[in-house]
């Protein structure tokens, strides 16, 4: 939360606790399966803390925000992506998520707070619906 202290690995890690090995596992996907990825940490006032937000170029694939003993991963799909969503397998509870969620610039999120590793699958998921699209 302190806007001067950017966050690291070891901070993280430090914070997550346990679910270190799936922050490793996501990032290790996603530059196993693309190049040209970068990662930035930036502070938002306007949520009073850093997000983490990898990227391909100039587009955003995921961000993360650093909770208590966990991490919320968040995805963006422009909603013409709807129907390649629907027919994902990500559990059902995940697709309402999306089509509930609030548009903004004509797209809408999926997020996960990390609890097991049955959401790093689902994280893979996601993370091939964004480099594929």
């Amino acid at each position: 939360m302190d806007e001067t202290v950017t966050p690291n690995d070891e901070l993280v890690f430090s914070i997550i606790g346990d679910k270190e090995l799936i922050w490793r596992q996501t990032m290790s996907y996603l530059y196993d399966n693309s190049n040209d990825i970068s990662e930035v940490w930036r502070f938002y006032k306007d949520e009073k803390s850093w997000l983490f937000r990898t990227l391909k170029k100039k587009k955003t694939i995921f961000w993360i925000k650093v909770l208590d003993e966990t991490f919320r991963i968040a995805f963006w799909f422009a909603n013409r992506l709807e129907p390649i969503i629907l027919e994902s397998n990500l559990p059902q509870r995940m697709e309402k998520a999306y089509l509930s969620s609030k548009t903004f610039n004509k797209s809408r999120s999926i997020y996960i707070d990390v609890q097991d590793l049955k959401d790093f699958e689902n994280i893979k998921t996601l993370i091939n619906l964004k480099l594929e699209n």
